[in-house]
């Protein structure tokens, strides 16, 4: 098959749309459901990190992409029991697989953001993995194959409507990509710059000590980092990310924005918030919602009178902002990714407070020093990658 035509594009009014090749045939072939354009763009952006991150580290991954920038990524380290309570999967009886829990972990990082994703898997895609991807509202997957009965859970997904994608591991791009924008093409070589230890090793603060969790924890921040809307900055613990900041035009605005997110995945660990009794039969998604209010200044939008009754069993105590900074501050050994240099300390002041202990970030900015003096002050450990991961 050379070429899939598509409903429209990135909008309805976008017609015609397909994805085609100009020489030999696509990698893919969908085996349920009718993708769209998005639908491509999140599945071989996603295809490409969780394939990069199983290459680096050895584990297999799991991305869970929304607007073509992942709202999570991990690889497939065991959950403990907290983590499966606050990923809503505690109530699973079964094996859970390596790549069970990346799913569970890029799913659950931020399940704001994930809600209806399109998910990429680096391996075939197991039952367990299915079974996880079953209970959620989702869009997509993408994976290099599929387990004969995890496909018929998938395909059963959405009134059968749901986009299952089998990619062609061995699939190898051109060099050299193109891209049209208003009827004017553009071309470059493709980012294939290889992410591992050896970028870590440039190490410029007082503090030289990088463990080896901390170096896979840096190098799953760079590798979303390739493939997330710049500006953007990646915060990843335990072997996953656990706050993403894209988009944003400022560097500080990327830190503060994947910072909260952080936050909001650590608070969610807190004895407050794994103590919230729902009221039988709530969704998932109006659970999460309910928590994220909770956690965040707009907390009387679930505890006000009238309202709580819907949500809660018992009425919870309101989660002061002395106590929730009190959690926060047992946060620890954080590692945090930039995609291009930090030109203030004022981004290492904002991570710190999201417990980061250690930074990669291409450098080459101005005021270095004053980014490594406040990487000392807080005895944070740094590298220069020296290279710059901007994706558009």
């Amino acid at each position: 098959m050379k070429e899939l035509e598509l409903k429209y594009g990135c909008n309805p009014n976008q017609k015609p749309s397909k994805i085609f090749m100009n020489d030999g045939e696509l990698p893919i072939e969908v085996l349920n459901g009718k993708p769209g354009y998005i639908n491509f763009l999140d599945a071989f952006n996603g295809w490409q990190l969780v394939n990069e991150l199983k290459r680096a580290t050895g584990i297999p991954a799991a991305t869970s992409f929304k607007h073509v920038s992942p709202a999570g990524a991990a690889v497939g380290l065991p959950l403990n029991d907290v983590e499966k309570k606050i990923y809503w999967v505690d109530d699973m009886d079964m094996e859970f697989t390596p790549l069970a829990n990346a799913y569970a972990r890029a799913r659950g990082a931020d399940r704001m953001s994930s809600f209806g994703d399109f998910i990429s898997l680096s391996d075939v895609c197991d039952v367990p993995t299915a079974m996880l991807i079953k209970r959620e509202v989702s869009d997509g997957v993408i994976a290099p194959g599929y387990e004969p009965e995890a496909l018929e859970i998938l395909k059963a997904k959405k009134k059968g409507n749901y986009n299952v994608i089998k990619i062609d591991p061995s699939y190898k791009p051109a060099p050299v990509e193109h891209k049209e924008v208003f009827g004017i093409t553009f071309e470059q070589g493709r980012n294939e710059l290889k992410i591992d230890e050896e970028m870590l090793e440039n190490i410029v603060t007082n503090n030289k000590e990088i463990p080896k969790e901390a170096k896979i924890d840096l190098i799953i921040s760079l590798i979303t980092l390739k493939y997330t809307q710049s500006n953007s900055v990646c915060y990843a613990k335990g072997g996953q990310a656990i706050g993403i900041g894209a988009g944003q035009q400022s560097r500080i605005h990327c830190t503060r924005l994947a910072g909260s997110k952080a936050d909001n995945w650590f608070l969610r660990q807190s004895p407050k918030v794994l103590g919230l009794q729902f009221v039988d039969k709530i969704g998932r998604a109006d659970r999460d919602n309910a928590i994220d209010l909770y956690i965040g200044e707009d907390y009387m939008d679930v505890l006000a009178d009238g309202a709580w009754e819907n949500i809660f069993k018992v009425k919870p105590e309101v989660f002061t902002k002395e106590e929730k900074r009190a959690w926060l501050d047992q946060m620890q050994d954080v590692a945090l990714g930039s995609d291009a240099f930090f030109p203030f300390g004022d981004n290492i002041e904002r991570a710190h407070k999201s417990g980061v202990k250690y930074v990669a970030q291409p450098g080459g900015s101005i005021r270095d020093d004053n980014v490594i003096d406040t990487c000392n002050k807080y005895d944070m450990a740094m590298c220069f990658t020296g290279i710059r991961l901007f994706h558009h």
